[in-house]
């Protein structure tokens, strides 16, 4: 029986361990891995995780998607943004529309807003004049900025 108890808990401490999942972004303290500044505004905030389970935590998508460059994607197993319409909520970036609108702000100046709904996208884009993007559209658009 002892045995079995400590095979439990090695097994236990070993899938806990290796869990992908985002952790909680602790805003006011945690910084950006990007630009190290502090991650302020829940409606801008990003994180990705990879495959082992490190998290990496932005104060916008701006500095994840700058990040992203630098690594190899594969090892990553999570993208997410922070959905606009709902500050704080980490949503599926491969998934989400994005808008770049001079009238929203973002912390790193490239007034990018993230949104689970393509419709609410839209009807934010009729208020906030601006352009809709896919995150294959996204990365392209990132990417030209550094070929320019």
């Amino acid at each position: 029986m002892k045995n079995f108890t400590y095979f439990f808990f090695v097994f236990a401490l070993i899938y806990t361990s290796c869990s992908i999942s985002p952790e909680p972004i602790a805003y006011g303290s945690d910084g950006c891995h990007f630009c190290s500044m502090t991650i302020v505004d829940k409606q801008y905030a990003a994180q990705y995780v990879t495959k082992k389970g490190k998290s990496f935590k932005f104060d916008a998508a701006e500095c994840m998607l700058n990040q992203l460059k630098s690594i190899d994607e594969n090892s990553v197993a999570l993208f997410l943004v922070s959905d606009y319409e709902n500050p704080g909520e980490l949503i599926d970036a491969t998934n989400a529309t994005y808008l770049i609108s001079q009238n929203l702000p973002s912390p790193m100046g490239a007034y990018l807003s993230s949104f689970e709904n393509r419709g609410l996208a839209e009807n934010v884009q009729k208020v906030n004049p601006g352009e809709l993007f896919t995150w294959e559209g996204i990365h392209m658009k990132f990417d030209k900025k550094d070929k320019k």
